[in-house]
């Protein structure tokens, strides 16, 4: 499971380098423009998937409080805040910078975990208590999903620009 999770993790890190440095090429303009989707502009989108990163991450922590180098990975986050509202370019950087910073977080949470860990109850209020705790490694998979699913809306917009982006498949790369 480790194997298939760090595939993962590496390929949401090289996906995101992928989409983000397309949106660098845009202007602060074009990323700020409303594009109709849920979270408005490409920006919108792209603090959404760096919010989600974050989030799943910081809710980890409370389970893996017995795996030292599990919450070293985590505690690369703690300093890490997602800018709100249309950003300036100084502000697009520093979320450049905290989507970098959690997404290796992810690689190496994942590079720490151990067999048991995937096991562990993650609590969730979002069910409404039921249940009250899914897996570890399910939280994982909604955390790739999420970004995932972003990064294509990210896509679908880049695609009706007419700009060239491919960051959706999995590269073999990534089973070395």
């Amino acid at each position: 499971m480790k194997d298939i999770f760090l595939v993962f993790a590496k390929h949401n890190e090289a996906a995101d380098e992928a989409a983000f440095s397309i949106l660098n090429g845009l202007s602060n303009e074009e990323r700020e423009k409303d594009r109709a989707s849920y979270y408005g502009s490409l920006s919108g989108l792209a603090r959404h998937v760096a919010g989600g990163t974050t989030f799943f991450l910081s809710i980890y922590k409370g389970v893996l409080g017995h795996n030292a180098a599990a919450l070293k990975a985590l505690s690369a986050i703690e300093g890490v805040s997602i800018p709100e509202g249309p950003l300036n370019d100084a502000q697009w950087k520093s979320l450049v910078a905290a989507v970098k910073t959690a997404d290796a977080a992810f690689v190496k949470l994942v590079e720490a975990l151990n067999a048991d860990d995937f096991k562990a109850p993650v609590p969730t209020e979002w069910y409404g208590g039921n249940p009250p705790t899914v897996p570890l490694s399910f939280m994982l998979q909604n955390l790739v999903m999420h970004n995932a699913h972003h990064r294509g809306q990210i896509s679908q917009i880049l695609d009706s620009l007419k700009i060239d982006n491919d960051f959706s498949g999995i590269n073999a790369a990534f089973l070395k």
